[in-house]
């Protein structure tokens, strides 16, 4: 079975290596892709179909049926601003589309605070050669396939 995640943040895709954080950029929680978000307030969407398990303003994680797991991270140590900027629209357990809208943020007021706003969506519990199709690096829309994850 093979799982397309897509982007949940319109911006510019860059290599997992290019995020400012080591837990990321050396994979160290699954491998992935980063998007370098767009500087305006949007809402950012679920990468894939399936249950909000793990529900913070600054991040989420998306499991499907099957047992896949997808995490969303908006911005680097942005755990730090207690929810400050980030308006959630779904709750923990929720059941959401790939796509539908799961956090409203402002990456240019993220970055003003002194935050990278680079989004990490990592394949939780994948080994790298599991990820195919990954997209090149450059501009991305939200909703955008990012990578087929081979399961």
């Amino acid at each position: 079975m093979t799982l397309r995640v897509t982007s949940p943040v319109s911006g510019r895709l860059v290599a997992l290596t290019e995020v400012p954080d080591p837990v990321f950029s050396q994979a160290m929680v699954g491998p992935g892709i980063a998007v370098e978000p767009d500087r305006a307030a949007a809402e950012v969407v679920s990468p894939v179909d399936g249950t909000v398990v793990t529900l913070h303003p600054h991040a989420f994680v998306v499991a499907t049926g099957d047992g896949a797991a997808v995490l969303v991270h908006l911005g680097i140590d942005t755990v730090k601003r207690k929810g400050e900027g980030f308006t959630l629209h779904v709750v923990k357990g929720e059941v959401v589309r790939a796509g539908q809208p799961v956090v409203t943020w402002d990456p240019a007021e993220v970055e003003a605070a002194g935050f990278a706003p680079i989004c990490p969506v990592i394949a939780l519990d994948a080994t790298a050669d599991a990820l195919l199709d990954l997209a090149e690096p450059g501009p991305v829309a939200a909703g955008d396939a990012l990578f087929s994850w081979q399961r």
